[in-house]
């Protein structure tokens, strides 16, 4: 019978936590700290599978030639990632208080700890470990986001470059102004697991990139667009639904902690919002096309987690269904107004991750509750849309210097040929599946 009551304790407190938790990291128990570390590594697990969810649903919106192209740029950009996050990125992402409030801080080069890494840098609930594999995850993700977009046409080596010049330099810029006690942090900005750090970030890499390079051979015919079909949505759905799974690392590990009622709360809101993704892309694309589209519905779902990542811990589940379901709609027609544009993005990378980024982080200031004295600041639509245009206006500008860079050394495209047949024949002389001929393009 006490047992029983004991369950019963723990299930109300679990099910009845407010909107936004305090968190007392300072005073951490030693059972606490080692559930802390614990949830905190398996949400680093759940991340990284998301990179097998890229993998899988970028080469399965793109041609069959393309497809080891595809996973070798997925497999390089997890390892450019971290290597240039344990080398660069993590201290300048996190570069110490006395950078608190400013644009720019570096705390030297490479990682370490003292006693096998038993302080966190900003977070003493876990260990100081455990806290770069989680931060270096998300800041693969950002580039991985990027080469969707420059799918099927750009050179590998120079992908590389200015992938690891973007995971290095400018994502944890970017991340220190929020993350690191920068001066979007002093300015009130919320973005609790990366709408706009990450994603915003990687979307506006991606627009860049697809805008430099020009659009693939064959995609616009007299100035239309003309659709260029994927080679296996089975493959893509794999990967959705592996990104879905991964999300909830994403977003639940973003807590920083294990406390039941915060972590639930985000896994919750983060659920309801793909849902709700699924159905607005769903609808849109039905009344656009009259047709039942799994690639758009797929892209819907993406596009509701990522609009919901900003404020998955101060949205209730009301509004992250709203948030999702306009983020889905979203989808659709930035895709349709992107072609129009006559900007080529294969798997809808600027869509989902910068349009859907944009907008999550937006509706902070609109659906957002939260206890200023908690939080630390009040939610504001205002700094919301500061936040936002910094980041794009530096993104796009380093963006843009990093890309005219790379070109004036080795250039950006593969020649017209090389595209014809296929960068797998090009530049890995293998082939994804047994009998492709290489002379024949597809």
């Amino acid at each position: 019978m006490v047992l029983l009551n004991k369950c019963l304790i723990a299930i109300l407190v679990f099910f009845s936590s407010p909107l936004i938790f305090a968190q007392d990291t300072s005073a951490v128990s030693d059972e606490m700290f080692r559930i802390n570390n614990t949830w905190m590594m398996v949400a680093t697990f759940l991340v990284f599978i998301m990179h097998l969810g890229f993998a899988g649903l970028e080469s399965g919106f793109t041609r069959a030639k393309n497809a080891v192209n595809i996973l070798f740029k997925n497999v390089s950009i997890l390892c450019i990632g971290i290597l240039a996050y344990a080398l660069v990125g993590f201290n300048l992402m996190y570069p110490g208080d006395q950078f608190a409030g400013s644009f720019f801080g570096f705390a030297g080069f490479g990682i370490g700890a003292g006693s096998a890494g038993l302080t966190s840098a900003y977070n003493e609930g876990y260990t100081y470990y455990t806290d770069f594999l989680f931060q270096a995850m998300f800041a693969a993700t950002a580039a991985t986001i990027i080469s969707g977009a420059v799918a099927e046409r750009i050179k590998m080596g120079s992908f590389m470059l200015f992938a690891t010049l973007y995971v290095a330099l400018a994502y944890p810029i970017v991340g220190m102004w929020k993350w690191g006690g920068g001066w979007l942090q002093e300015l009130g900005f919320h973005d609790f697991a990366g709408s706009t750090i990450v994603h915003g970030v990687g979307g506006w890499g991606a627009l860049v990139a697809a805008w430099m390079l020009g659009p693939r051979l064959g995609k616009f015919i007299d100035g239309k667009p003309r659709p260029i079909a994927g080679h296996s949505l089975p493959l893509a759905f794999i990967g959705a639904f592996l990104l879905w799974l991964g999300w909830f690392g994403f977003n639940g590990g973003s807590v920083l902690s294990a406390d039941p009622g915060a972590v639930s709360l985000v896994l919750v809101t983060t659920n309801l919002a793909a849902a709700a993704g699924a159905l607005g892309a769903l609808v849109v694309s039905y009344l656009a096309s009259k047709t039942y589209d799994l690639g758009m519905v797929l892209n819907g779902v993406l596009g509701g987690l990522v609009a919901i990542t900003a404020g998955a811990d101060v949205i209730g589940p009301t509004g992250s269904v709203i948030v999702g379901l306009a983020g889905g709609a979203l989808v659709v027609l930035s895709m349709l107004a992107i072609d129009r544009m006559g900007i080529d993005d294969p798997v809808g990378a600027v869509s989902v991750h910068l349009v859907c980024g944009v907008w999550g982080t937006l509706a902070v200031g609109i659906f957002g509750k939260a206890d200023p004295a908690v939080l630390g600041y009040s939610l504001s639509f205002t700094n919301q849309l500061i936040g936002v245009a910094a980041c794009g206006v530096f993104c796009a500008i380093v963006s843009f210097v990093f890309l005219t860079a790379v070109k004036m050394i080795a250039g950006l495209r593969v020649d017209q040929e090389e595209e014809l047949h296929g960068l797998d024949a090009a530049e890995h002389g293998i082939e994804a599946y047994s009998g492709l001929p290489f002379s024949a393009p597809n």
